[in-house]
């Protein structure tokens, strides 16, 4: 694996953590715009964890090399 893939995948598991946390703080009683707030970069940070992980794998794949059988 690259070092480029696993550096993607670092900071897509690094923005996934924090959006997840963020969101599962809405449980809890909290201020109107701390709700509105924590709501929309939570989903934001995941939003963004996922579209990470997802080109940290195409760049992935992308730089194995084909089979000589392809």
């Amino acid at each position: 694996m690259p070092l480029q893939s696993l550096i993607m995948f670092a900071v897509a598991a690094v923005f996934g953590l924090a959006g997840a946390w963020m969101l599962l703080q809405l449980r809890h009683a909290q201020p109107p715009a701390r709700v509105y707030v924590y709501r929309m970069a939570g989903i934001m940070a995941v939003s963004l964890a996922i579209v990470l992980a997802f080109s940290a794998h195409a760049m992935w794949q992308w730089s194995v090399p084909a089979s000589p059988l392809s």
